[in-house]
């Protein structure tokens, strides 16, 4: 699954339009990405941690000559699931349940994601017909015309001559008689 398809499998989920929950991943990775690399851990209870490990300087063997060579400090960035998305993933039927079209994607689940609006309270005195409003007609872009250029011609390619290979063959091996 991309972030594409995360995107969409969230927006249906959690009944969000497409375009927030993007900027709302787009925003999620920023904030993990900048305080992890300051050095601070990000902890997601039930999901993973988001920690920079600093790697000591260590010898370490080239495996092709044996030969011990020296290996620089470093720093990592380590992220470790948590026990309970562990505990989902090696038992599906913990994990939790997705609303229908969250995955597999449905377009017209992704469609319909963010447009259901909470019912306000009609009055019963002044009770008005929502105002009808013409479908939005949009003009088809034209492509401007190409300018149309001279065909290339090419000569055909030529082949390269074969050369025969000459084959040398080992000499016959003389018959040599056993004695018994």
């Amino acid at each position: 699954m991309n972030k594409r398809e995360l995107a969409k499998s969230v927006a249906v989920q959690s009944d969000v339009d497409l375009k927030t929950v993007v900027t709302v991943l787009d925003g999620f990775t920023d904030v993990v990405t900048a305080v992890v690399s300051k050095g601070e851990p990000v902890a997601i209870p039930g999901f993973a941690k988001f920690v920079k490990v600093d790697r000591a300087a260590r010898m370490g063997r080239n495996p092709a000559t044996g030969e011990s060579i020296r290996i620089k400090a470093s720093k990592k960035a380590r992220i470790t699931p948590v026990k309970a998305f562990k505990d989902a993933v090696l038992a599906p039927s913990t994990a939790p349940k997705l609303k229908k079209g969250a995955y597999p994607i449905d377009s017209v689940a992704v469609a319909a994601a963010g447009k259901s609006v909470a019912v306000a309270p009609v009055r019963a005195s002044v009770a008005k017909a929502p105002a009808k409003r013409a479908p939005v007609r949009r003009a088809t872009a034209k492509k401007a015309p190409v300018a149309k250029k001279a065909p290339v011609r090419r000569a055909p390619a030529k082949k390269a001559p074969v050369a025969k290979k000459v084959v040398r063959r080992a000499p016959a091996k003389k018959a040599v008689k056993r004695a018994r």
